[in-house]
């Protein structure tokens, strides 16, 4: 090598005074000065945008999230929480996180946080005992929090519900509103009803319900059930209580099929419909020629089922969703937000319900 040569050369300039940008330069991830440089905003402005405050137009706004797509950036929650002196933390507090509609919600609330900026924590309230409700709360409220979001579709989350501190911002989140905190529902009721009146629509003197555990005396679903037998005039039987367990369905179905009067069930949820269904198959009977059911939730497994059940479909993984941009809005104070997101399942129609069969639902019944 010449005697003063170098053993790393220095970076390329450019005849106008610029430096070149070199190939490991190029590989670096982009960072928010990136963002806010091709944006033609500033730094702070993107700030805003990330951690959701409400003093930004939309024209930046979306010029901020046109430049987060075309660079790729992945906001880091640690440099947001520093930058904007709150928490990146959201916290999700339930009675359970493995069911259909459970799930779903959380991976609504997950996908929508981590949009933001936002990592999302969970935990599970085990009963509504007063010592399983109070250690989850703690272990809620222990840590630094931007926001909650609860998630009431249970006893154990309406408990956990009623003991959150007020001074931290919180959305609920289920299918019968709570009018002391914000909340995005899923209107179970009209739904319901619908899935009721169809049934008397195809002939059905009445419809049995059997219903999954309430969050309270008595949840949308019911009440909806009810309201359309009574506005029809027709019977009410008195509801069956159901498990979450769809065995439980399955033992009420046995028992239905040994009920005359039996042509038309509406289930709480689809996996105690399909329960019902193999129950009425144990003891000879077809659905939907001898009894028709109907389910709710739409799961996935409902259309594939013998015979594809009739459903609502709910839009779980929509409601978590909403139920954060609920929560983003109270977090960042917004003037005039929104305290209340409803949306109502949509009625599928499959094979499982049908006109009664002449051989049964001679039985008298009770209003």
């Amino acid at each position: 090598m010449r005697r003063g040569a170098e053993k790393h050369r220095a970076a390329p300039t450019r005849t106008d005074g610029l430096t070149l940008t070199t190939k490991k330069q190029q590989q670096r991830p982009p960072v928010i000065a990136d963002v806010a440089r091709l944006a033609g905003v500033s730094v702070p402005t993107v700030s805003r945008v990330l951690t959701g405050a409400a003093k930004v137009s939309e024209e930046k706004r979306q010029s901020v999230m046109d430049a987060i797509a075309l660079l790729k950036y992945r906001p880091s929650a640690a440099a947001r929480s520093v930058a904007s002196r709150q928490s990146s933390v959201v916290a999700v507090i339930a009675g359970n996180t493995s069911r259909y509609g459970y799930a779903e919600t959380i991976r609504g609330i997950e996908e929508a946080a981590r949009a933001r900026g936002y990592i999302v924590s969970i935990t599970v309230v085990d009963s509504i005992e007063e010592d399983d409700v109070e250690r989850a709360v703690s272990l809620v409220v222990g840590q630094d929090l931007a926001g909650i979001v609860a998630l009431k579709f249970d006893a154990p989350g309406v408990a956990a519900l009623q003991r959150l501190p007020e001074h931290i911002p919180t959305v609920a989140i289920s299918g019968v509103r709570e009018t002391q905190v914000p909340q995005a529902v899923l209107d179970e009721s009209s739904a319901a009803a619908e899935l009721t009146e169809f049934l008397l629509g195809l002939g059905h003197r009445t419809v049995h319900h059997v219903r999954v555990p309430p969050s309270r005396r008595e949840d949308g679903r019911t009440t909806g059930w009810r309201r359309a037998l009574r506005k029809a005039g027709a019977p009410i039987p008195p509801a069956l209580d159901a498990s979450w367990l769809p065995e439980s369905g399955r033992a009420i179905g046995q028992a239905l099929a040994r009920d005359g009067s039996v042509t038309a069930v509406f289930c709480g949820n689809d996996e105690i419909a399909m329960g019902v269904i193999r129950g009425l198959a144990d003891e000879g009977l077809r659905t939907p020629e001898d009894v028709s059911v109907v389910g709710f939730d739409n799961h996935p497994l409902s259309g594939l089922w013998t015979p594809p059940l009739t459903t609502a479909h709910q839009d779980f993984f929509g409601l978590g969703q909403r139920g954060f941009e609920l929560l983003m809005a109270r977090v960042s104070e917004e003037p005039g937000a929104r305290r209340f997101s409803s949306e109502r399942p949509a009625l599928v129609i499959r094979e499982s319900a049908a006109a009664p069969s002449t051989d049964r639902g001679r039985s008298d019944l009770t209003a």
